[in-house]
């Protein structure tokens, strides 16, 4: 892990690294995330085609700028961030997105499970950086909100008229 001679005022160098080793986990997510929203966006067909194609774009500029904050929050703790798709695959221990060319209602589905992971996770990160860095738990905080939106709509798709979503 590439470090600086600095951190930031306040912030021990044991408390940043521990920080930046839970952000660099974000950052993969985060990138992996952007890319599987840009595949369905690119694979998905079938009736409601062009609402869900245009709903996804957005998500993916939100993610990939979720990404952007916590590489730069990395960096202002003095270490590098690492944005390759060789760092993804390396630390990465979740399955790789299923579907190629489906239907509106399996992308979403899959789409789901997808902010499942990815919200779970930024939870458990909010409350590990908790004792370590309370603008770092904010920036989690608030990208988590939004991906949770995210999740809304696409759960506003799948959901039933008695409020189920099929699992």
């Amino acid at each position: 892990m590439a470090k600086s001679k600095f951190t930031l005022p306040g912030l021990s160098e044991a408390k940043a690294k521990q920080v930046v080793e839970i952000l660099q986990e974000r950052l993969n997510s985060y990138n992996d995330l952007s890319l599987t929203l840009k595949h369905v966006h690119w694979n998905v067909v079938g009736p409601s085609f062009i609402g869900v194609h245009e709903m996804i774009d957005p998500q993916v500029d939100e993610v990939r700028l979720n990404a952007d904050a916590v590489a730069e929050r990395i960096a202002a703790l003095g270490f590098a961030p690492r944005g390759t798709v060789a760092e993804i695959t390396r630390t990465r221990d979740w399955d790789d997105y299923p579907l190629d060319r489906a239907l509106v209602p399996d992308h979403l589905a899959a789409l789901d499970h997808e902010y499942d992971r990815v919200i779970a996770e930024n939870r458990k990160a909010i409350e590990d950086v908790e004792e370590l860095d309370l603008v770092t738990q904010d920036l989690l905080i608030g990208q988590t909100g939004g991906l949770e939106k995210f999740q809304w709509f696409v759960r506003a798709h799948l959901e039933s008229a008695a409020g189920t979503i099929p699992s």
